[in-house]
């Protein structure tokens, strides 16, 4: 069986306080939980069921993680 690496963004929402995660590569994969271990556990499911809908193809072209930039920006 062939695995992968998944790479998610993680924020937590400043009114529910809630972690909030998304992965890019993956359109439809995102989620959110109380803490970053059920937020992980979470993460784990969604990907799993989206891989297991994804054909060969698209699985073939996923995306190569590179890397994160932080930067800030005046408001």
């Amino acid at each position: 069986m062939k695995k992968i690496t998944a790479t998610a963004l993680v924020e937590r929402d400043p009114d529910s306080g809630l972690y909030v995660a998304i992965v890019p590569g993956i359109p439809v994969a995102h989620t959110q939980a109380k803490s970053l271990d059920e937020l992980r556990r979470n993460l784990k499911e969604v990907v799993e069921l989206c891989l297991e809908e994804m054909d060969k193809d698209t699985k073939r072209h996923l995306p190569e993680f590179i890397g994160i930039q932080q930067f800030e920006v005046a408001v």
